[in-house]
């Protein structure tokens, strides 16, 4: 199936292994995700995703004549990238795209699920839809709006051209870029560092930040969010810890 995912400490991470065909995503590897991404989601801190040499080149264009071809194989096959790219993006706990090569079409659309991306100096991006006369789900192109704002995302899009590592830090589509050769420490520190933290204060600011970029205001939900984590086991750690003048343990 070319996906496995193991979990190291509170780390889980799902790695796309298809080094033949540069990773590209088929219709049983984008039907497997939220199974995969469910058997870990009650246990894992954070979910990182990974590809090798390159993190995902898009969906395997072969499939374009035997499971795309006509209209009702390229809807079920969309609806299959959907439930992928939901799944990524509603993980419960925080997701870190880890990127190599290429990350293309479908590669970049599983990155943009994540909550964060860091980059090799090698990585290049694009979203090729203009290219196949498809039309990019909603949900897919609002993570991208809200990566890079309006203008990028329609350039983005229009074009399908590839832009490089400098020019997506630029625009706010990574985090971070990294020499390769550095690039898989710096994934596993910050994924670290995630994992130390509060999961209160993580899960609160993941609701409210998917709040803001719908654009809702504040309201009940959110004041109750407030109020459980001032009642919750972290937040008496933290005080505690902060008082004893050591790390909180989480």
């Amino acid at each position: 199936m070319h996906l496995t995912v193991e979990t190291t400490g509170p780390v889980a991470t799902l790695r796309i292994d298809r080094p033949a065909k540069r990773n590209a995503m088929s219709f049983e590897m984008w039907s497997a995700i939220p199974g995969l991404l469910a058997s870990v989601q009650d246990t894992a801190r954070v979910l990182v995703i990974r590809g090798g040499e390159h993190f995902s080149a898009g969906a395997d264009i072969s499939e374009f004549e035997t499971l795309r071809s006509g209209a009702d194989g390229a809807a079920r096959y969309g609806e299959a990238v959907h439930a992928a790219e939901r799944a990524i993006a509603d993980f419960p706990k925080p997701t870190l795209a880890v990127i190599n090569g290429f990350c293309i079409g479908g590669g970049c659309e599983i990155a943009l699920a994540c909550d964060l991306r860091i980059a090799a100096t090698n990585a290049r991006f694009g979203i090729t839809p203009a290219k196949l006369g498809i039309v990019y789900n909603f949900t897919s192109t609002k993570q991208l709006v809200d990566a890079v704002g309006p203008a990028w995302a329609r350039q983005i899009l229009f074009s399908g051209e590839i832009i490089d590592s400098a020019t997506a830090l630029r625009i706010g589509l990574v985090n971070e870029l990294h020499a390769p050769d550095e690039l898989a420490g710096r994934a596993k520190e910050l994924a670290e560092v995630i994992a130390s933290r509060s999961q209160v204060s993580q899960a609160g600011a993941k609701r409210i930040i998917s709040m803001i970029t719908d654009g809702r205001q504040e309201d009940d939900s959110v004041r109750a969010l407030y109020d459980d984590a001032v009642h919750s086991a972290d937040y008496a750690e933290g005080v505690r810890a902060f008082l004893e003048k050591r790390p909180p343990r989480f």
